[in-house]
C-alpha cells in the first residue's frame, strides 16, 4: 500500500484542509498507516496533480487562507484499483523484538523498562480506541452498528487498532513480568 491510497480513503469523508487531514490521520488511520505531516501535505499535492483530489482555496477573513480538498471520481477508481488488487501479507518489524531475542546475553532491566512503557502507551491508545468506537457508533449498541452502521470501514479498522493495541499491551505485560522472574530467580543462585 502507498500513502496515496491512506489518503485518498482519510478523503472519503469529505473535504479536509491538510491540516484536517494530518489530524484525521493521528486519529484514525495511524492505527495502521503512519505518515508526518510533511509527508501528508507533499502527497496532496501530488494527487492533486495527477487529478485523484480536487482542492480549493478557501478565503479566511482572521486567518490565512486554506486549501480544501476532496476525491475525485479518478481518486474512487484509484481506491476500487487498489481495493482489487492482492494485499500483501503484514510483518512485524520492531527494535523492541530485537532486544528482547537478546535478552539471555543482556542486562534486561532497559528492556523490562521498555516493555511495560510500551505497555502503558498501549493502555492510552486502547482508551483512545474505545472512546472513537463509542462516538462512531452514538447510542447505537456494537452489533446493531455492524449490521447497519452508515460509514462502517474507519469503523472496523479501529476495531483492528483496537485488537493490535490490547494484543501490544497482553504480550508487553507477560514478557517484562518472564524477565522479571527469570532475572530474579537467577539473582538467587
Amino acid at each position: 500500500m502507498a500513502l496515496r491510497h491512506a489518503v485518498l480513503a482519510a478523503l472519503l469523508d469529505g473535504e479536509y484542509s491538510g491540516y484536517q487531514l494530518a489530524k484525521a490521520f493521528d486519529v484514525g488511520v495511524a492505527n495502521f498507516w503512519y505518515a508526518l505531516p510533511q509527508q501528508l501535505y507533499a502527497e496532496l499535492t501530488k494527487l492533486e496533480k495527477e487529478g485523484l483530489v480536487a482542492g480549493r482555496q478557501v478565503v479566511q477573513e482572521t486567518r490565512p487562507n486554506k486549501r480544501l480538498f476532496r476525491v475525485t471520481d479518478a481518486g474512487l477508481a484509484e481506491l476500487e484499483e487498489f481495493a482489487a488488487s492482492v494485499s500483501k501479507p503484514s510483518f512485524i518489524r520492531d527494535d523492541l523484538l530485537v532486544k528482547v531475542q537478546a535478552a539471555d546475553h543482556i542486562g534486561t532491566a532497559p528492556v523490562i523498562e521498555q516493555l511495560e512503557e510500551r505497555a502503558s502507551a498501549a493502555d492510552a491508545r486502547i482508551e483512545l480506541f474505545g472512546k472513537l468506537l463509542r462516538q462512531m457508533r452514538g447510542d447505537t449498541d456494537e452489533e446493531e452498528f455492524l449490521r447497519r452502521g452508515e460509514r462502517i470501514g474507519p469503523y472496523l479498522t479501529c476495531l483492528r487498532g483496537l485488537a493490535f493495541e490490547q494484543g501490544n499491551r497482553d504480550w508487553c505485560l507477560r514478557i517484562s513480568a518472564v524477565l522479571r522472574g527469570r532475572r530474579t530467580s537467577h539473582e538467587q543462585r
